[in-house]
């Protein structure tokens, strides 16, 4: 990544047949109970991590999905992978709505969708060597019987992900946190994906090495036919890998968009603040640069506020943004926005 401010990639010429649906999420609500009680507990509040999202995502493209710490993200990419069961709501994938499946039936799913977790230092096994690592899901599976044909799919998926073959021996404590990182994305590839959920997957790594990963994820996406979940909270990041780009706020998606509309012409007013948070590199026009700060705090999730939740921060919220819930609306082709002062 040469550019962090470079724009986003692009989809495949043939949208007609990269652009048909892969993934539909359906209102999807995801609360957790709080309970008092040591002995006899009882609920007495829900925490509405998501609170009603639709999307679809693409065959081939990358969706960044941005918000807020707390915002719900990993929640999202943690109900697709169904390590949560959902409160309401379908995940449709491969024509079969995941939320309604049994955990046997979940088996051959999860060969299709993996996920690279976000800390490189707690996502893998320290007791285990790295070559172990990677030949396990194949075993668990059933992918590769034979264990030279095993051994032999391990290193080159070491290769493919700019490692040394020699690194099956070492265990993670031995390896920096890029090098672990790349091995957490040998993994996920192990069982030939179709989907990967990135969820913060550089956040935790040094920025020369953030752009080394993400060019990997780019170029193993264009060799493997893979579409991607990239979770993320650095914008500078999403504008470079993703396609499409959806903002959520407090379990609410705000605006959806194409990545080049999304930053050139962002329309709600979050978004818009979160993009004039993203400093500047040019010290001069940083300085010259007038700065808008969001005001108040983000509300509870146990207690999100009425109508629009971000109506108590918003500078163009009137009277009925207490009330209504905002539609998520088409204002032009692919760009969504959940507002109705724009």
């Amino acid at each position: 990544m040469t550019d962090t401010q470079q724009t986003s990639s692009a989809l495949p010429a043939d949208r007609s047949v990269a652009g048909d649906s892969f993934l539909q999420i359906r209102n999807l609500k995801m609360h957790f109970p709080v309970t008092e009680g040591a002995i006899v507990q009882r609920v007495i509040a829900q925490v509405k991590a998501v609170d009603g999202i639709s999307f679809d995502l693409l065959k081939g493209e990358t969706l960044g999905l941005v918000g807020e710490s707390g915002c719900g993200k990993t929640t999202v990419g943690r109900c697709i992978l169904q390590l949560e069961r959902v409160t309401e709501g379908e995940i449709v994938f491969d024509g079969q709505d995941l939320t309604q499946l049994t955990q046997k039936e979940l088996v051959p799913v999860r060969e299709k969708i993996q996920v690279i977790f976000q800390d490189p230092y707690s996502s893998l096994n320290p007791r285990m060597k790295i070559g172990d690592m990677l030949e396990e899901p194949m075993k668990v599976h059933g992918i590769i019987t034979d264990a030279a044909k095993r051994k032999e799919r391990m290193r080159e998926l070491l290769s493919v992900c700019g490692l040394d073959p020699k690194f099956a021996d070492r265990y993670p404590h031995e390896m920096s946190g890029g090098q672990r990182q790349r091995v957490g994305i040998a993994r996920a590839l192990a069982l030939d994906p179709e989907f990967i959920i990135c969820d913060e997957a550089v956040s935790a790594l040094d920025v020369s090495i953030q752009a080394q990963v993400i060019n990997l994820l780019e170029d193993l996406r264009e060799k493997f036919d893979l579409t991607y979940l990239f979770i993320a909270h650095d914008l500078s990041v999403v504008r470079h890998i993703s396609n499409r780009v959806a903002v959520m706020y407090l379990g609410n998606l705000v605006e959806l968009a194409d990545g080049d509309e999304l930053f050139n012409n962002p329309t709600h007013p979050y978004t818009r603040a979160l993009l004039d948070a993203v400093p500047i590199p040019d010290p001069v026009v940083e300085e010259d640069r007038e700065h808008k700060v969001i005001k108040g705090e983000v509300p509870s999730p146990m207690n999100p506020p009425s109508g629009c939740v971000f109506h108590p921060r918003c500078p163009l919220a009137v009277d009925s943004c207490r009330t209504s819930v905002p539609e998520f609306r088409e204002l032009t082709s692919g760009h969504r926005v959940a507002c109705t002062e724009v």
